[in-house]
């Protein structure tokens, strides 16, 4: 997991910077939990989905990465 959020944070685009917090792939999802952000692509965004949103994390769209900022 990333830096610590609180649950109120706002969805931020993603970056081509912004990597799986489970493997080395580009990050597709961007979850907000109570304890901070999780980071996920494609294949662990499918995976955990139901997951997570039991669990109730807000989850960005399934938003592509922009150019690094």
């Amino acid at each position: 997991m990333t830096t610590a959020a609180p649950a109120t944070a706002a969805l931020r685009p993603l970056t081509r910077l912004d990597r799986c917090d489970r493997c080395p792939a580009a990050a597709q999802l961007l979850a907000i939990l109570p304890s901070g952000e999780l980071l996920l692509c494609g294949h662990h965004a499918r995976q955990h989905r139901a997951a997570l949103l039991s669990a109730g994390a807000r989850l960005s769209p399934d938003s592509r990465p922009t150019a690094a900022a």
